[in-house]
């Protein structure tokens, strides 16, 4: 593992909370610890392939990327990692995306929040609206992602479902690819 000091950028904040913009492809050590811990969340919703370890977390967190972490009281609470969709272009997933070659689309790989962080203080919210608003500063037009076909209808906004995977990874219940003006 690399022992750099994480070099990120605070683009919002309040005396508790912060968003961290992560530039550099490399996470300290102690980062590398706290997003390992959260991610295994996602393995118990999408199964044993999806969760970040020491062997592929510099794959999401890397210069080609776009990952935002939330911290409480200077602790990692969740993260968001966005990338463009063409890095994505090798997925069977992305022949279903018209965008494909446009550079115009960022594709939420993953958002996770600690169990005990989400649904609390708007921490999630926050972080996906500063996620949304760098993006729409940056060019992008739209934002795309996989979810769960019940979350996807819960979801504020125009989304359209470009695709639903009746079996996404090793998840028990259906997954639509969407895209969402921003």
């Amino acid at each position: 593992m690399n022992n750099k000091e994480n070099n990120s950028k605070i683009i919002a904040s309040d005396p508790n909370f912060n968003i961290d913009y992560i530039l550099i492809k490399h996470l300290d050590d102690s980062s590398i610890k706290e997003i390992i811990d959260i991610s295994f969340d996602l393995k118990k919703i999408y199964g044993p392939n999806t969760f970040l370890t020491e062997n592929n977390i510099h794959k999401y967190f890397n210069e080609k990327t776009l990952p935002f972490i939330a911290k409480h009281n200077n602790k990692i609470i969740g993260f968001i990692i966005g990338a463009p969709l063409e890095y994505f272009k090798n997925q069977s997933w992305t022949q279903y995306d018209d965008h494909m070659e446009q550079e115009n689309t960022l594709y939420t790989y993953a958002f996770i929040f600690k169990k005990a962080y989400r649904n609390k203080n708007a921490y999630a919210k926050t972080l996906k609206k500063v996620y949304t608003n760098w993006a729409k500063k940056k060019g992008f037009k739209y934002i795309t992602g996989h979810v769960n076909k019940k979350r996807a209808s819960l979801i504020n906004g125009n989304l359209e479902i470009l695709k639903e995977f009746p079996i996404w990874y090793d998840s028990k219940v259906p997954f639509v690819y969407y895209r969402k003006k921003i």
